[in-house]
């Protein structure tokens, strides 16, 4: 029985595409007919689909075309993360069909599962190959600078956090002044440290002691505050301006002033400096340290990665309204970009 419904499908299928497509008076191809015979054409259709949301559709269709075909070794990843991010999405609404479709409808403003899915799978593609630009265009004296100031050795490093008691329903004035009483706090421990220097005490004994006491990093304040050897990225971003500082200090040197960072204000200590990696091992990392700062610093240069793009590929689109919806659209984008890097 099974067999015999899918060939009698099979069937109408082949009946149905067999069969003729009726035309309206002046020749056009009609997609409806009604029993009075009225019928609306396929360029009625077209032209309403056009002036709605024909351009957004255009577009994605010439994105994906270009990034499928530039960067088409990350299509993979890219249909990984869409899928990864639906599946998250499936689990916070317990797999509820109904749930997980009112969520992408209400919050995120999709009308379908494959509508957000397509998107997510775009949105990675075309931020691949924004990337792929910038770092193409990294010059090597921008990475000769980069290694020479921003690449370091690793560093052995200790640290002494005191942390503001600050809560959500205090005033902004109680706020202020926890603040200023945990800033108040990591300068007298620096002055205790100064003291200790001028004694010609051993600041590393000193500086365990002080962070034994005081540090409110409970994971290495009974080891004297040790984080090991670190660098960029080992630990939390929150814990890279830590890095930055002590590349300025030399082996046993603490710094005179506290760091901040999201964590709380820092005093500390670099006890050991090692190898730097070398230059032509770093150049990937560099490259992508550099995009990332470019990028987060200047959105027009991913409406020049778009441009560059569509160039690339000689754009051309050939129907004239969508060409001057086109044009405005381009124009709006580079003047968004524009807008947003000068309030920067």
């Amino acid at each position: 029985m099974k067999k015999k419904i899918i060939l009698i499908g099979a069937c109408s299928l082949l009946l149905c595409g067999c069969g003729k497509i009726p035309k309206l008076s002046n020749g056009d191809e009609a997609v409806v007919q009604f029993k009075d015979g009225q019928m609306i054409s396929v360029n009625e259709l077209y032209e309403k689909i056009k002036n709605s949301y024909g351009l957004n559709t255009l577009i994605d269709m010439i994105d994906k075309h270009i990034y499928e075909n530039e960067i088409a070794d990350k299509m993979e990843d890219a249909k990984s993360f869409a899928q990864a991010f639906i599946d998250q999405l499936k689990q916070s609404v317990d797999n509820d069909e109904e749930q997980l479709l009112y969520a992408i409808q209400q919050y995120y403003g999709y009308p379908s599962v494959e509508a957000m899915q397509d998107a997510l799978y775009m949105n990675y593609l075309q931020n691949e190959a924004i990337n792929k630009y910038v770092s193409d265009n990294i010059s090597e004296k921008e990475l000769k600078d980069y290694y020479e100031n921003s690449v370091y050795p690793n560093m052995t490093i200790s640290h002494i956090l005191i942390t503001p008691e600050v809560t959500d329903d205090m005033s902004d004035e109680d706020k202020e002044a926890a603040e200023k009483e945990a800033q108040d706090k990591a300068n007298d421990i620096i002055k205790e440290l100064n003291k200790a220097k001028k004694d010609k005490k051993d600041i590393n004994e000193v500086f365990a002691s002080l962070a034994k006491e005081n540090s409110q990093d409970d994971g290495t304040k009974d080891k004297g505050g040790d984080l090991g050897e670190i660098n960029i990225g080992s630990l939390s971003g929150a814990y890279d301006e830590l890095v930055s500082e002590a590349s300025k200090l030399k082996d046993g040197e603490y710094a005179s002033k506290y760091v901040t960072t999201e964590a709380g204000y820092h005093i500390i200590l670099k006890t050991k400096t090692g190898e730097k990696e070398t230059y032509e091992n770093s150049v990937e990392a560099m490259k992508e340290d550099i995009t990332n700062q470019k990028l987060e610093n200047n959105s027009s240069l991913a409406v020049e990665a778009i441009q560059y793009y569509r160039k690339e590929y000689e754009l051309d689109i050939i129907d004239d309204e969508l060409d001057s919806q086109y044009g405005k659209y381009m124009n709006n984008l580079i003047n968004s970009a524009k807008q947003q890097d000068s309030s920067n």
